[in-house]
């Protein structure tokens, strides 16, 4: 029988660990982060059973917030939502915003389940296991995306450099390093460098089959909420005025004719927060806008738009996922 998402079971060290680690160091890929001494000294805290009564004592304190890209292995990820259902409490969407609105904290040991880039292994492989065991989710989707087959810009980006791309605004550097001049660099030249990288590049990026309108609408039915992740999935802080509102704008008013309904979450590209997006979200009706920044939040979070989310690999091992439930950023 699947675990109800009401309730407080026991839990492990590993779920509960309160640390916020530094980020990378700017050479760093996009999505990675060093593995510093302080992070080394978390990871042994954790695996051993050293700190487990104080970590136990401060599990009331936080909600995690698991951000997942692709699901290739459905039966890997079953067995992390397994372990969710046995060590914390699970949550939805609506209970999130409803414990905003009204200022009371979400239950001790909150999971909520999250998903990006509107990638259609999320309902090929994880919608199967969530449904199993009853568990609710949010699938933010950038909305260029929705019916193609195309990569995201960041995936195509990797690809080009890989093979050989190159393009005057990036330094050099080995693949990873180019990448992330890129994300840093300006909206416009970050275009222009994309396509210089297609021109130069020996081989064009794969394709990915995405999820259709009709499959999203699919989701919400299965108790998997959509949210927006843009239309192009942008840098936003480093975009200007008019393409932030045509971004935020375009991809609310393409997910309300697809879903029949407004959507009211909303996950910043990149995972770095923008306060002209933020201002836009508010006048939209957005009642929550989500991170990611390798962190754990408060079981009410300070800023309804500014939730912490921990990126999480589906076929991480059971020490790893459980790292990540600690809020250990992931290693490279």
């Amino acid at each position: 029988m699947p675990r109800s998402h009401i309730g407080t079971p026991d839990l492990p060290a590993a779920a509960v660990l309160p640390i916020h680690l530094p980020t990378a160091p700017s050479a760093a890929a996009p999505g990675t982060l060093a593995d510093p001494p302080g992070e080394r000294l978390a990871s042994w805290l954790v695996h051993t059973g050293c700190a487990r009564p104080f970590l136990r004592a401060q599990a009331a304190r936080r909600l995690t917030v698991l951000a997942y890209g692709r699901v290739t292995d459905q039966r890997a990820f079953g067995a992390q939502l397994d372990r969710l259902c046995r060590v914390a409490v699970p949550v939805s969407l609506p209970a999130l915003e409803q414990a905003l609105a009204q200022e009371q904290p979400l239950p001790p040991r909150s999971v909520l389940i999250t998903f990006d880039d509107a990638d259609r292994t999320v309902l090929e492989h994880a919608l199967p296991a969530l449904t199993a065991r009853g568990l609710p989710a949010v699938a933010f989707v950038a909305t260029e995306l929705v019916g193609s087959s195309r990569p995201s810009w960041r995936e195509e980006a990797a690809f080009l450099l890989a093979h050989g791309g190159s393009a005057r605004a990036l330094r050099a550097g080995g693949p990873a390093a180019r990448l992330a001049q890129l994300v840093a660099l300006p909206d416009p030249d970050r275009r222009r460098s994309l396509h210089e990288l297609r021109v130069s590049a020996r081989a064009g990026a794969p394709g990915r089959v995405r999820l259709t309108p009709a499959e999203l609408r699919h989701l919400v039915a299965a108790r998997v909420a959509v949210g927006s992740q843009c239309t192009g999935d942008p840098e936003l802080p480093r975009c200007d005025e008019a393409t932030v509102r045509a971004e935020v704008q375009g991809a609310h008013q393409a997910l309300t004719g697809w879903l029949g309904a407004a959507p009211t979450a909303f996950a910043y590209p990149g995972g770095s927060p923008d306060p002209r997006t933020a201002a836009l979200l508010v006048d939209l009706g957005y009642r929550t806008a989500f991170l990611t920044d390798h962190r754990l939040s408060p079981r009410l979070p300070r800023s309804a738009l500014q939730i912490s989310r921990l990126p999480a690999d589906a076929t991480a091992d059971p020490d790893r996922f459980e790292a990540t439930l600690a809020g250990l950023p992931r290693r490279r």
